[in-house]
């Protein structure tokens, strides 16, 4: 049975959610209760409250577009969208308006995650059930940790089950980040499929030539993925003289290929290089962004300028304890790459006109969700970043590649109220950002811990 075929099989309940959008009230009602919204499936269910306006004051607010901290700010939010800001004096808060004091803390755009997995790797004896609500749990953390938006980069083995996640939190059936999705990605088949192989549907699409590589980005595409993850470098290790070499992964006319039809079909390709020969084709490929990359040079990072291409180091994960504890495993002790690709960001931090992102690669293994702050001190730390710049990393830049600068990544007006407050100044301390005590998303209030609560928790 052909492969396509088995695949969209698999999926036929995701294909008619896709396109789903919320369906007006039914009239006249004829059931229990107030007029109900409508979902895509035809079930009813509560709707969401009427717009309100809602007046912050703002002690502090980070203005992500110049990288500055501004003071003595207001932003009005009516329904899900930002009204107007500016400084007090100037905006007038409107008659019956809520109004919330953080007078004495920093108000910053909402959050985003650039590189998450809202699924757990989906092992042998995985089920849907079981994956979907692990995954609605991941998604509530990292929303309560005060990311508004994600990019997911790829499914884990669990198919097209990222866009059903991101279509209900958009009906407004589940809380999470506003998400863009990237499914199944898809990967280098080295050896001839066998007769008779069927690969699993669930998990990356294989392909092993130019045209299965075309084909396996419409099919993806066709399901509702908004980006294409893409695989072109495995594992590594270290030859004798302490050199990283990295498995090369699709011939350069596949990857070409693919990142081509991605954009033929108005898409973006994320690319997961661990370095060497697949990290430099990816970047003369016009890889959108490029993940990791761990021996990432200057001539590589001034190609990347050049192309408007963007990076995504995901230092934290790749800098923890385990990283060491598998070179010591593998060299007996003798090289480490977590060193090499600290100097590598630390380059490309100094590299002109570089756009650094800032993506977690959080997926229930060495990095739990909720976490993701964390990356903001790492970029700080030992990625040689400013804490504005790993800020704006983490908001207007993410929106920038995400292609929502209309709607997230600043506090403007007309954009979203994605909002997120901390106590302190996280430009002095960014730690402050894993200390979120406020979280607003489209207008909706999801956290508002009291200032003692967060105190409370510090000194436990």
């Amino acid at each position: 049975m052909h492969k396509t075929f088995l695949i969209a099989a698999a999926t036929i309940l995701v294909a008619a959610a896709i396109s789903a959008q919320v369906q007006p009230p039914p009239a006249p009602w004829r059931g229990a209760g107030p007029t109900p919204c409508v979902g895509s499936d035809g079930g009813v269910f509560k709707c969401p409250p009427a717009p309100r306006t809602i007046a912050i004051r703002a002690g502090r607010l980070f203005d992500s577009t110049s990288g500055q901290m501004l003071t003595r700010r207001v932003v009005v939010v009516t329904g899900e969208r930002i009204t107007d800001v500016g400084a007090e004096g100037a905006v007038k808060i409107p008659a019956g308006a809520q109004v919330i004091d953080f007078s004495q803390a920093t108000v910053l755009p909402g959050l985003i995650d650039a590189h998450t997995h809202m699924f757990n790797t989906r092992g042998p004896k995985g089920t849907t059930e079981k994956s979907m609500l692990i995954a609605v749990q991941n998604a509530q953390n990292d929303l309560r940790a005060g990311f508004t938006s994600a990019r997911d980069m790829s499914s884990h083995g669990n198919g097209y089950a990222d866009v059903e996640m991101r279509n209900a939190i958009n009906e407004g059936r589940i809380d999470g980040p506003r998400y863009q999705v990237s499914t199944l990605g898809i990967v280098w088949g080295a050896k001839p499929r066998a007769p008779g192989e069927v690969e699993n549907p669930l998990a990356s699409t294989v392909v092993r030539s130019v045209d299965e590589a075309r084909a396996a980005v419409r099919e993806q595409i066709g399901h509702g993925a908004d980006w294409i993850k893409l695989f072109p470098t495995g594992a590594y290790s270290f030859d004798a003289a302490g050199k990283p070499n990295f498995v090369l992964m699709y011939p350069m006319p596949v990857l070409q290929a693919l990142i081509d039809e991605t954009h033929r079909l108005g898409k973006k390709a994320a690319c997961h290089v661990l370095g060497g020969e697949g990290k430099r084709n990816a970047i003369v490929a016009g890889c959108d962004t490029i993940e990791h990359a761990y021996d990432l040079n200057q001539e590589e990072a001034n190609m990347m300028v050049a192309k408007k291409l963007f990076y995504d180091p995901t230092l934290q994960r790749y800098i923890e304890p385990y990283m060491d504890d598998n070179d010591a495993k593998n060299t007996g002790g003798k090289y480490r790459m977590v060193p090499i690709f600290e100097k590598a960001v630390q380059m490309a931090a100094k590299t002109p006109g570089m756009k650094i992102m800032v993506g977690s690669g959080a997926d229930g293994s060495t990095y739990p969700h909720g976490a993701q702050a964390l990356d903001f001190e790492m970029l700080v730390k030992h990625g040689g970043l400013t804490a504005a710049r790993a800020i704006q990393g983490g908001t207007i830049v993410n929106a920038e590649v995400m292609g929502w600068l209309d709607r997230a990544g600043s506090i403007d007006k007309g954009k979203y109220a994605d909002l997120v407050a901390v106590s302190g100044d996280p430009l002095a301390d960014i730690t402050e950002l894993q200390r979120v005590r406020f979280v607003m998303k489209g207008g909706r209030i999801i956290r508002n811990d009291p200032p003692e609560a967060v105190a409370t928790r510090a000194t436990q």
